[in-house]
């Protein structure tokens, strides 16, 4: 019997714990990304001749952001990107070019990460090659 009383205690007070403990971990500093836009549309563009966009972002959270690196979806897209930690509140930019070898229309993922991997970002670029 005081085994059974004992057991419906503990498990009357685990949510208790639980909520405490989830509670305390959001007290920490951590990291959060702001984008002002996460796709470009380039309409009509010429054949062969590069196009850039700068998709910028901000640290909106508590601590150093960093830029684990950058991965496009073809050889036609190259990025650039600071490899310098982002202090909270300061922001940066992801540079994607884009060189169309054919004609056609065209939808190219760009895919940030973070040193924090839930912060990962796919970023996009769309248009026309005439």
């Amino acid at each position: 019997m005081k085994q059974i009383k004992m057991t419906a205690i503990i498990l009357a007070m685990l949510p208790f714990f639980s909520f405490t403990t989830l509670k305390n971990a959001v007290a920490f500093p951590f990291a959060k990304v702001s984008w002002v836009k996460e796709l470009h549309d380039f309409g009509e563009i010429p054949k062969g001749k590069p196009v850039s966009i700068e998709f910028s972002f901000t640290n909106t959270g508590d601590e150093p952001l960093l830029v684990a690196d950058v991965v496009t979806s073809c050889g036609c897209t190259a990025s650039d990107y600071s490899r310098e930690p982002i202090a909270p509140g300061k922001t940066s930019k992801v540079k994607v070019t884009f060189n169309a070898a054919t004609a056609g229309a065209f939808s190219k993922d760009v895919t940030v990460n973070f040193h924090e991997a839930a912060l990962k970002k796919v970023l996009n670029i769309k248009g026309t090659v005439k």
